[in-house]
Parts: C-alpha cells; sequence; structure tokens
C-alpha cells in the first residue's frame, strides 16, 4: 500500500524558515520520483519542486527559486523541501505525491494529506 505523509507545516513569521518532511512506504523508494505541490485558499493546486530517483531536481514556480530546495534521504525513504525566506504568499497546504515513475511528469497518482503552512506576523 502506497503512503505518502507529510509533517514540518506550521506558522512561521515573514522571513523565517520551515523544512517539510515527506515519509513514504510501500514502494520501492530509491526508484520513484517524488513532487511537492501546494494549494492556498482560493487558488488551483500548483506543482513547487520535484526530485527523480537520481537526484535531479526541478522546480516549476519562480517565486521559489532560491528560496526553496528539496532533496532526499533514500535510506529513509524521505523526501524533504527546505523553505527559506518566507513569504505570506507561500501560505498553503502542501503535498508530496508520486506516480512511481522514476522521473518528474505532470501527472501523479498518489498523494498525502498534506501540511498546512502559514506564513504571517
Amino acid at each position: 500500500q502506497v503512503q505518502l505523509v507529510e509533517s514540518g507545516g506550521g506558522l512561521v513569521h515573514p522571513g523565517g524558515s520551515l523544512r517539510l518532511s515527506c515519509a513514504t512506504s510501500g514502494f520501492v523508494f530509491e526508484n520513484v520520483a517524488i513532487a511537492w505541490f501546494r494549494q492556498a485558499p482560493g487558488k488551483e493546486r500548483e506543482r513547487v519542486f520535484c526530485i527523480s530517483s537520481s537526484g535531479v531536481t526541478t522546480y516549476y514556480e519562480d517565486s521559489v527559486k532560491g528560496r526553496f530546495t528539496i532533496s532526499r534521504d533514500n535510506a529513509k525513504n524521505s523526501v524533504y523541501l527546505q523553505m527559506n525566506s518566507l513569504k505570506p504568499e507561500d501560505t498553503a497546504v502542501y503535498y508530496c505525491a508520486t506516480s512511481l515513475r522514476n522521473y518528474c511528469q505532470f501527472e501523479y497518482q498518489y498523494w498525502g494529506q498534506g501540511t498546512q503552512v502559514t506564513v504571517s506576523s
């Protein structure tokens, strides 16, 4: 059974940092790409970042360039999203997802439950 569980969200002041974690199970993690999405209130879900099975990273939102990084730890079956210099517009529910393919793509079939990130003074 494929499972993805996000954690690490919370309330942070503008300019602060958070590290989100996506713990996975039910598949061979080292062979799989993982993506992070986010959905702000009243907006469509948007793809933020992805890391392939080989560790190639791709960001999809210019607004996170230079502020967010994605990494993976195959020993812990986990992917991380380090978010620095957070802005109020980063406020959203953040989800990790996978298609069980080794490359990043647009469609994802397996999702976590999400973790709330709120950036506010």
